[in-house]
């Protein structure tokens, strides 16, 4: 897609049995997680040729690659780390917020040491230490949904280390947002 104009300038089509879910871009390689299909496609950036697939057994959600691997999510708590080579799994991160699971981890942008994860139906982006699990911070995107809503849920998070800026969509929405985020410290 064109930013600055909107427009679609490449698609690829999946077959009938497939819902495309989470994508991360990796080494001139597109890899795109299907939601109960088992079957991560790999595309070549320039052309969208499909070069080969992985699999996998459970759901996929999200995915993003922080140059050393790749880390998917399946709707639970846990974030899996593959490897980038194979998507065999090298380990998983079980995520906490306030010491409690983080159930429905969705859409995954990997930045430096950290996952920006969104949860289904929320209008947060949590911020997750890879190393520990932990959420170290939050995010309200609640005003970047579009008004009248549409039905759709905030599910993309892209992360432009040119501008160092974030760039967030949802399901069904008609707009996208390039956004930056200032740190807000609660005062008591």
């Amino acid at each position: 897609m064109d930013i600055t104009t909107g427009e679609v300038v490449r698609s690829i089509a999946l077959n009938n049995s497939e819902f495309g879910e989470g994508l991360a871009l990796h080494d001139g390689t597109l890899v795109q997680l299907t939601w109960n299909s088992g079957v991560a496609h790999i595309y070549d950036l320039e052309t969208f040729t499909e070069t080969g697939n992985f699999t996998y057994a459970g759901e996929g959600w999200g995915l993003c690659s922080n140059s050393t691997n790749f880390v998917m999510s399946d709707g639970s708590s846990n974030l899996t780390i593959r490897n980038l080579d194979n998507f065999s799994i090298v380990d998983t991160v079980a995520v906490t917020y306030n010491g409690s699971p983080l159930e429905e981890l969705n859409e995954l942008e990997c930045v430096g040491d950290y996952v920006f994860a969104n949860v289904w139906h929320w209008e947060w982006i949590f911020i997750i230490n890879l190393s520990s699990g932990e959420v170290i911070g939050t995010i309200d995107a609640a005003l970047t949904f579009p008004e009248p809503l549409t039905g759709g849920v905030l599910n993309g998070i892209a992360y432009d280390s040119e501008s160092e800026t974030f760039w967030l969509t949802g399901k069904r929405w008609p707009i996208m947002h390039q956004v930056t985020w200032l740190p807000v410290t609660n005062v008591g």
